[in-house]
């Protein structure tokens, strides 16, 4: 977290929007410093592993404690230490996997957990670029490694990304023609990014969350998927079994553990545990492997019983193409007209693009793209105003969006550069394929929830959005 603390009030502030809250690094507790006329307030060091002290005038320095903080602080607007609910963030780590792993083996077969582990796109190309090799390739050697140690399916979330898509490009065109009776119709802002939705949640609140997509991120779908149609298909209840997903973002952990997302009526949650790509390098480093060493394995099916032969992607970019997928079926949809090719209008920068549809000089339909939490609160402002021009925005809180997410492998200056570029080529190299093509898709919707649109489709692939109210605590606060 790019930021700095203040020597008269002992806040922590921000100095690089773009950055928020980095989610990888540490967060502190910072010391209350109370500066003296003709005093030079205390500095922060960090270590190269990573620890913290705080160093007064005299040279002299004091470790700074680690706080411990709950899935729910995470990302507080309001002070990141507000509450102690129960469930730590070493709950969501590949430690906690290996303990039901382990636990597992321990047990006889009528009390065990079936493991099912769901690996992002992103994820994967993040690990093919790091061990060179094909997205195939890496796929299956994952899913080798997995069942390894004890996994018993391994599904790819783009799958259920389609629904994501789908569900996205259908609550989009319901918006649009209801406009006139309805302020908060538009602009939809897209919701499959949870850092974004915290902000959202605990920084504009009421305002923004009538804006914001119901449509279930890419991983909630796959719980639903994992813990309903699967699960009867296993003849299983939903609590026996353990769902992971391997995810870009660390605030994916965040994502799972929302109350929205937990099974009342099985005690469980659709999706039990998240870890990051760099959680997966950890995993394969435990166990002394590399993965281009792996014995590959078959690609499991999370829609019928019979092996995956190839991979197929969705076009649009490496954040999981709405803007692309909802623009081209609005286009015809609405307007009747067929969109093949959409061209990206840069503004500010790469991280904030636009595309429209004109017709006789008419503007039909206008689109943005906002990554990163300098592009997201220029948008918010605009919001606010009244002034923003847009029908769709697809935003994301990191900047290059989710191949870049803060849960990716990294490498300093120019090499991480290269290596993003890489990622992005590997992520494209997979053929896309139309969410509304895609046979396996069609089928599941008519089975389990009775055709696309339909109420049992809502409640399952849609979700709700609810404001934070800023609470005083013996935290520290974030300044905007």
């Amino acid at each position: 977290m790019a930021a700095s603390v203040s020597p008269f009030s002992g806040v922590l502030q921000l100095t690089d929007l773009d950055d928020y809250i980095g989610p990888s690094q540490d967060c502190i507790k910072p010391i209350k410093v109370d500066k003296k006329p003709g005093k030079t307030a205390a500095k922060i060091r960090i270590e190269d592993d990573g620890s913290y002290f705080q160093v007064n005038e005299d040279g002299e320095s004091q470790k700074l404690e680690k706080a411990k903080i709950t899935l729910n602080d995470c990302l507080a607007c309001s002070g990141c230490i507000t509450s102690a609910e129960s469930v730590l963030i070493t709950q969501q780590s590949h430690e906690e996997l290996r303990k039901v792993l382990n636990a597992n083996k321990m047990s006889d077969a009528a009390s065990q957990k079936r493991v099912v582990i769901s690996v992002s796109p992103q994820s994967r190309a993040s690990l093919a670029a790091r061990y060179k090799l094909a997205p195939l390739d890496t796929a299956k050697k994952l899913t080798g490694f997995f069942k390894k140690l004890g996994v018993h399916s391994v599904f790819d979330t783009t799958f259920s990304r389609s629904f994501s898509l789908l569900e996205s490009q259908w609550e989009f065109v319901r918006r649009f023609r209801r406009r006139a009776d309805d302020e908060g119709a538009l602009p939809m802002l897209a919701a499959a990014c949870p850092g974004w939705i915290c902000y959202a949640e605990k920084t504009h609140g009421s305002f923004i969350i009538p804006y914001i997509s119901t449509a279930k991120s890419p991983q909630q779908v796959m719980g639903s998927l994992v813990k309903g149609p699967f699960a009867e298909r296993q003849c299983l209840r939903p609590g026996q079994i353990y769902h992971v997903a391997v995810m870009p973002c660390y605030d994916k952990k965040l994502e799972a553990s929302r109350p929205d997302f937990f099974l009342q009526e099985h005690q469980t949650r659709e999706v039990d545990c998240v870890i990051t790509t760099g959680e997966v390098v950890k995993l394969l480093d435990q166990e002394g492997v590399s993965l281009p060493d792996v014995e590959p394995a078959p690609l499991d099916s999370i829609s019928s019983s019979s092996a995956e032969e190839q991979l197929f992607g969705h076009a649009g970019g490496g954040s999981g193409g709405y803007l692309e997928h909802i623009f081209k079926h609005a286009a015809m949809e609405l307007f009747g007209i067929r969109v093949d090719k959409l061209e990206y209008r840069p503004l500010r920068n790469k991280d904030f693009q636009e595309v429209t549809l004109e017709k006789d000089g008419q503007t039909l339909l206008r689109f943005a793209l906002a990554y990163g939490f300098r592009n997201i609160q220029n948008l918010m402002q605009k919001l606010k105003r009244g002034k923003s021009p847009y029908h769709y925005v697809e935003v994301m809180a990191c900047p290059s969006g989710c191949l870049n997410g803060g849960g990716q492998l990294r490498a300093d200056g120019d090499a991480g550069r290269e290596l993003l570029q890489q990622v992005e080529r590997l992520y494209e190299s997979v053929a896309p394929e139309g969410p509304d093509t895609n046979q396996a898709v069609s089928t599941l919707y008519e089975e389990w929830l009775g055709g696309p649109e339909s109420e049992r489709a809502r409640r399952a692939l849609h979700t709700r959005y609810h404001p934070v109210e800023r609470t005083s605590t013996a935290g520290f606060n974030i300044k905007w």
